[in-house]
């Protein structure tokens, strides 16, 4: 594991130069572009490291290593760190002493390892050597502890054991047996393991080792942090160096239905067990960060248990008196992401609005919320990965609709500048594309938003693709996507329109709730008001020659489209689509969404079959590709196999596309060019260039 240089910035520019390389973006390229991520910085914010994932477009295999800025050198060129052939390394982060700690694979399996990052052919040494693989880590303020966590058997006192509990498959066979009230059975793309968690554990640094190893968790039985998506930002290091803060869902009879995560506070050295500081709120609670001087805890909570979509509050405790305030409670926003700025006076938060993804500042003494510029573009997109550094600057992730992630940093004085450009090559060479931001009145009249992107130089009337977003509180908005991705979809030469209907996010609290109950409703409308008032505002695309595509709850909705409005398309995409809300019910894993979306479980529900795509095949005729994937527990394959069954014995032309080895989503690179040529071929078949 050692250092190396990056191609000299002759070579970029040279690259960049050249009008000559000028073509539409292909699904080859949006397979490989380079993907940033996990931004640290040094004590003194001088050197940032961050992980950049990179894939071999012949084989469309992926690696992963670290890279490091020297952000006081005049033009400094990133720099790779830690280089094992063959092997990844992610996760960096600093300690105290600007020493570099980060997980790899190098020894067989991922483990902690620590580097000099400024030292030139520095050698990499490894810090933990544990039976568990460490999913993740994070470095004590004083650097003399380690908090790792990763899969442990509950028996297990230290990170990782041999396992003497075969409860879980009793007798000679290979059955699982799940008992009685164990909570998940399966859960995204994976059965679980019973009597396994993802569970948290303090080690000590000596000497460039991690010793002495032992569970923070106590006697509670759940994953931390949650998954299949919880990371970092669920457990932290008070500034004592003594405390961490953890967030747990109980795993039990009730973790399926059950959006009650509680954040933990545990002394590390003392027989004592963790303390539930959010006991009294049964819905979540979750992103604990303390602030500098140890006196406040600041958290994000919601308030109506179940509801894995209701507003994100920003908290904070007194963690002396244990008194709490609502610091955001008269701001109609979702809080994403919490970090406090050095002084202790304000905080940094995320959150969706009207199709950005902005960063703001929160005043701690009066709960004042600032929108802060991020960027040189008029709108800043996606930003991410908020560090507040020691100079007051901000280092931070940023995307948008039409650019992948790199970095930036705000600077003190509120100046925002690239530090990254690690695809600049790559984009240089791609036929611009433009964004226009569409507004008009949705159901009810309600102010609804949306984008169309085409080609910069497109002439005559465009086909129209419309996406679909699944969530379904979510947002199409000014972000990149490496699955759904409005860009590339324009490259093919449509004009691709997103809109963000009843039930999105990002335009207060009330408009998400109001796809509760109504699945087949707001929605449904404002994507017929959408089309036409695209058509309206932009002369340049054909609404008349459109598709339809979505997935997940745009997946649902392109099966509820063929029954309700069948004329409207010339074809359409379903992918991991909800076809029979009924099954649904029973099927999926995470019951607290389906049961709050839809009023209960199935046999309470008054309406239940009101928005059911399965009670109106009999219409169904438009053309249709169907997709899925056979490790898809969420919306589970048969969801997908009965629709397509349905259009065959019906004589509509259609297609199956099925990925044994992908879950909800389409991740591996060979399977996302065969995804995205299927649907373009697809497209090509029925749309009229």
């Amino acid at each position: 594991m050692r250092n190396h240089l990056l191609p000299s910035a002759i070579a970029l520019a040279a690259a960049l130069s050249s009008p000559a390389f000028a073509r539409p973006m292909t699904e080859v390229d949006l397979a490989t572009l380079k993907r940033v991520a996990a931004p640290a910085a040094s004590p003194d914010g001088r050197w940032v490291v961050y992980q950049m994932t990179e894939t071999e477009p012949a084989t469309y295999k992926r690696s992963t290593g670290l890279w490091v800025v020297d952000r006081n050198a005049k033009n400094a060129q990133p720099v790779r760190i830690a280089d094992t052939p063959g092997k990844n390394e992610t996760s960096p982060a600093f300690d105290k002493d600007g020493a570099l700690f980060f997980l790899s694979n190098a020894s067989g399996s991922d483990q902690v390892w620590r580097i000099d990052p400024k030292a030139a052919n520095a050698a990499a040494t490894q810090v933990t050597d544990a039976k568990a693989e460490v999913a993740g880590f994070k470095i004590s303020p004083d650097g003399t502890k380690l908090l790792a966590w990763g899969d442990v058997p509950r028996e297990c006192t230290s990170f990782g054991c041999d396992a003497k509990d075969k409860g879980a498959q009793p007798g000679p066979g290979t059955g699982r047996l799940y008992k009685d009230g164990s909570g998940f059975v399966r859960h995204w793309d994976q059965w679980e393991t019973p009597g396994t968690y993802s569970r948290p554990f303090v080690f000590n640094l000596e000497g460039g080792k991690a010793t002495m190893d032992r569970a923070v968790d106590g006697g509670l039985v759940g994953d931390t942090p949650s998954k299949p998506f919880g990371d970092g930002s669920e457990l932290a290091w008070g500034p004592d160096s003594r405390t961490v803060y953890f967030t747990l869902r109980k795993a039990d009879r009730k973790e399926p239905t059950s959006t009650n995560l509680d954040i933990y506070s545990m002394l590390v050295d003392a027989r004592m067990p963790p303390i539930n500081l959010t006991e009294v709120n049964q819905a979540t609670d979750t992103l604990p960060a303390p602030s500098p001087d140890g006196k406040w805890l600041a958290y994000a909570a919601m308030a109506r248990p179940g509801y894995e979509s209701d507003r994100q509050v920003l908290m904070l405790r007194n963690l002396e008196s244990g008194e709490t305030k609502k610091l955001t409670d008269a701001w109609d926003r979702s809080v994403a992401s919490i970090a406090w700025a050095a002084d202790g006076k304000s905080l940094y938060v995320t959150a969706q609005d009207v199709l950005d993804h902005p960063l703001f500042r929160v005043d701690v003494a009066s709960g004042k919320v600032e929108k802060l510029k991020a960027s040189t573009e008029e709108y800043d997109g996606n930003i991410g990965d908020v560090t507040p550094l020691a100079n007051g600057a901000l280092l931070y992730s940023r995307n948008t609709v039409l650019l992948p992630t790199d970095l930036w940093v705000r600077d003190a004085k509120g100046k925002a500048a690239q530090l990254t450009n690690v695809n600049a090559a790559e984009l240089a060479q791609f036929d611009p594309v433009k964004v226009e931001r569409l507004q008009f009145a949705g159901a009810g009249g309600d102010k609804v938003w949306g984008q169309i992107l085409k080609p910069v130089n497109a002439t005559g009337k465009l086909p129209v693709a419309l996406l679909v977003h699944g969530g379904p509180q979510g947002s199409f908005g000014n972000a990149w996507s490496t699955r759904w991705n409005p860009r590339l979809f324009a490259q093919q030469g449509y004009g691709t329109l997103t809109i963000d209907f009843h039930g999105s996010t990002g335009y207060g609290q009330a408009f998400t709730d109001s796809i509760n109950k109504d699945w087949g409703g707001k929605p449904l409308e404002d994507l017929k008001l959408g089309l036409a008032a695209a058509g309206k505002q932009d002369a340049g695309i054909d609404v008349a020659n459109a598709c339809a595509l979505g997935g997940s709850y745009g997946g649902y909705m392109m099966n509820w489209i063929a029954g309700n409005w069948p004329d409207g398309f010339k074809c359409l995409v379903t992918h991991a689509g909800i076809f029979d809300l009924r099954a649904m019910s029973m099927e999926t894993e995470e019951l607290w969404f389906d049961e709050w979306d839809h009023g209960g479980p199935w046999w309470e529900r008054t309406d239940g079959e009101k928005w059911n795509p399965v009670n109106h095949v009999d219409k169904w005729k438009t053309p249709t590709l169907v997709i899925t994937g056979e490790l898809d527990y969420r919306v589970p394959y048969y969801q997908s196999i009965a629709p397509y069954t349905v259009l065959q014995r019906r004589g509509v032309p259609s297609e199956l596309l099925v990925f044994p080895d992908e879950n909800h989503w389409v991740l591996k690179g060979a399977n996302s060019v065969q995804w995205h040529q299927s649907v373009f071929n697809w497209l090509g078949s029925y749309l009229k260039k």
